[in-house]
């Protein structure tokens, strides 16, 4: 077994073997490139001209390759496929299921500096944020089959009402499933949500991110290389116009996992399901707060706010971008925070050194200098960054810098919208009071975080914050960081589905419906 450290979110720092590792990795990869991929429906790839050509965050001018799109029509053939695949892979013994999804993590873990290095390039992650998701999403897999595995495939003897009567739960998958994932997660994601539906007996039709594609297919690669039939995972890359729609309006998809915005997520929900009821396992961002009290250790709260707020460019569903700070605490507190921002290296991810990469694309790049101006125009307080970086070969990338606005305005729409971007908004309050109901009116509610000594006001925060995802006194990522197994991770409100959160032991359950059975002796009649 390797001795080597598993890499995660809050994972500070690197070892010189990794950096090794990593590097060859990227050079491999560099030269590999530009890739041609296609998109692939059963064992066949798809004839359609038109071609998704990506290009690298980091430096436009890098090709990175092309994935051949598929059209509303191969999308269609996709779905009947795995309609058709359905019955055998859900009548494939539990048992079964579990060990080509294992292998398939296997592979991801065999692979891992290799997709960690396309990570990187493709979407703009530094080396421990990319490797963290590559790990992740073996975990991930390897989490939801040892739940298949310790709940004997979710089938449960219940009471009997007569002696001989046999009674028992069982739950059973739905039959295709429409996998849809974003950019900014393009393996952990994807991998979450396609091997949940594949291990409960699901089919899956996959749609990547347009703008991260072929981290996409290497995971497709990966699951059919584990032995999940050609049949019952099919890879579709193309757009939402065209693929995503076909996938949302037809009858035989029996199921929906989607992660993305809150609107394109508000409209599957009210798109997909017409005839009658169907599952959607969705995922809508959130606009995550962390509150600090006049008790907290602030440097590690300072911490915490500046991993959260900007790692990976604020970029996550679960980013920190407002920070509610007790009065009697905020100049300290904001002089450790300017401290760390201000020491934050932004440039090439490729570089070992360095922490805030560029955005994804140029769209994301003049929507943060959109909202920068609109701060500064409310008469907000920009204490620091604000610009974007155009030096050297950063001209030929999107990349902007940590950002810290003080802005007591708390009708300001963007203490409230998603933003995407580093940019954090911290605002002063007299009490957890206050920093609660002004956390609280924001519709999402995906993480939140708290920095406090007092075990009173950790006990309120907990009962009290409308948030999913709780973390207290978390230097490591004060919003940030959640892990399969360890931080189940889920939104109320406008954040995503309720119930079962993804990471957690019950997430298999939103794959499956339950029957009850019940049984009497079956007694052979004498014939006459």
């Amino acid at each position: 077994m390797s001795s080597e450290q598993k890499t995660t979110y809050t994972t500070i720092g690197s070892s010189p073997g990794f950096d090794r590792a990593f590097e060859a990795a990227l050079e491999t990869v560099r030269a590999s490139f530009p890739r041609t991929r296609p998109s692939t429906i059963g064992a066949a790839s798809t004839q359609s001209s038109e071609k998704i050509v990506v290009r690298s965050p980091i430096d436009r001018r890098v090709v990175l390759g092309e994935v051949r799109a598929a059209t509303a029509a191969d999308t269609a053939r996709a779905i009947g496929l795995a309609q058709a695949a359905f019955p055998a892979w859900r009548r494939r013994p539990w048992p079964q299921r579990v060990a080509l999804l294992r292998r398939a993590a296997d592979e991801l873990a065999r692979r891992k500096y290799e997709l960690g290095a396309l990570m990187a390039w493709e979407c703009g992650k530094t080396r421990i944020e990319a490797m963290a998701e590559v790990e992740e999403s073996a975990d991930l897999i390897r989490y939801y089959c040892a739940l298949l595995e310790e709940n004997d495939g979710f089938r449960r003897p219940l009471q009997r009402l007569a002696p001989d009567e046999a009674t028992e739960s069982v739950l059973r998958p739905y039959g295709a499933w429409g996998v849809i994932s974003p950019f900014n997660f393009p393996l952990a994601l994807a991998a979450g949500m396609a091997s949940a539906a594949l291990v409960t007996g699901n089919t899956v039709v996959f749609k990547p991110s347009s703008d991260a594609p072929l981290c996409g297919y290497e995971l497709f690669q990966a699951l059919r290389a584990g032995g999940v039939p050609d049949d019952a995972l099919h890879f579709v890359a193309g757009s939402g116009a065209a693929v995503g729609a076909a996938l949302l309006s037809d009858a035989r998809v029996q199921g929906i996992a989607f992660t993305g915005s809150y609107d394109v997520g508000m409209r599957v929900r009210r798109d997909f399901a017409r005839e009658y009821p169907k599952p959607v396992v969705i995922e809508m961002g959130g606009k995550n707060p962390a509150i600090v009290t006049a008790s907290a250790d602030l440097d590690a709260a300072a911490e915490g706010v500046v991993r959260s707020a900007f790692g990976y460019g604020g970029q996550k569903c679960s980013a920190c971008s407002r920070v509610y700070v007790e009065r009697a605490v905020l100049d300290e507190f904001l002089l450790k925070l300017l401290e760390r921002s201000a020491a934050i290296t932004v440039g090439n991810p490729l570089e070992r050194e360095v922490f805030l990469g560029p955005l994804i694309h140029a769209r994301a790049l003049e929507q943060y200098r959109g909202h920068v101006e609109e701060l500064r125009a409310s008469g907000a307080e920009i204490l620091l960054g604000g610009g974007v970086r155009t030096d050297g070969d950063l001209r030929h990338g999107f990349y902007a810098e940590p950002t810290v606005v003080r802005c007591d305005d708390e009708e300001n729409e963007l203490f409230y919208q998603e933003l995407f971007a580093p940019i954090l908004l911290v605002a002063a309050v007299d009490g957890l009071d206050q920093a609660l109901a002004l956390s609280n009116r924001a519709r999402y509610g995906l993480t939140a975080g708290l920095f406090s000594t007092d075990q009173d006001e950790v006990a309120r925060f907990l009962d009290e914050i409308e948030a999913g995802v709780t973390y207290v006194n978390r230097r490591a990522g004060a919003t940030t960081g959640a892990w399969p197994g360890v931080n189940p991770f889920g939104g109320w409100k406008a954040s995503g589905s309720t119930g079962p959160a993804a990471l957690g032991p019950h997430y298999l359950h939103k794959f499956l419906r339950e029957q009850s059975r019940t049984v009497n002796p079956v007694r052979a009649t004498r014939s006459k």
